[in-house]
């Protein structure tokens, strides 16, 4: 008799084949962006710093960069300092805030003044007061920028009235500290 062999059942299999990939919600694909770009975001730092480590940065004074809408002929005078080189370097700061800052000149065509023009105009005539004020407002400038030879050489060198503005600010202040 012939052998016969069993059949090997070859069933198909009990596994459903897989369920083809479902649409991903607008939500899903936002996480996942959000996640890749946050990498790449990390990446480009990453690579920004080490790329500039070797340039010389020099620390930028806020006061330079934030700014904000100045309407200094709206506002009245701040409260004077009670010592009268103080008064008088704040009196000349406020008018420099209403009637403007120049260089090269005294007083300018406009009315404008230097920093020196300023003083002279609050201190009314006297002289004594006047060149203790233009004392502490130079040794201010000294304090932040070194050696500086006069009032009037800072004042020119600057081309924007920012920084010589907030010198005499910071003199007024420093005049109060020392009582004069």
């Amino acid at each position: 008799m012939p052998q016969t062999h069993p059949a090997i059942d070859q069933a198909t299999p009990t596994t459903a084949p897989p369920a083809p990939p479902t649409a991903l919600s607008l939500e899903e694909r936002l996480t996942f962006i959000n996640a890749a770009m946050s990498v790449r975001l990390d990446e480009a730092k990453v690579a920004y710093e080490v790329n500039t480590a070797h340039i010389e940065t020099e620390p930028v004074d806020l006061a330079d960069v934030v700014t904000v809408p100045l309407t200094p002929t709206l506002q009245p005078p701040p409260e004077s300092y009670p010592t009268p080189v103080a008064a008088l370097l704040q009196r000349a700061h406020h008018r420099l805030l209403t009637g403007g800052w120049c260089s090269g000149a005294l007083v300018d065509e406009d009315g404008a003044r230097c920093m020196l023009g300023a003083i002279r105009a609050e201190a009314c005539g006297d002289s004594g007061l006047e060149a203790d004020a233009a004392a502490v407002l130079l040794d201010a400038i000294r304090r932040k920028f070194g050696d500086v030879d006069s009032v009037p050489s800072f004042n020119d060198a600057h081309g924007s009235s920012r920084v010589p503005i907030r010198m005499v600010d910071q003199a007024a202040g420093l005049a109060d500290a020392r009582g004069l």
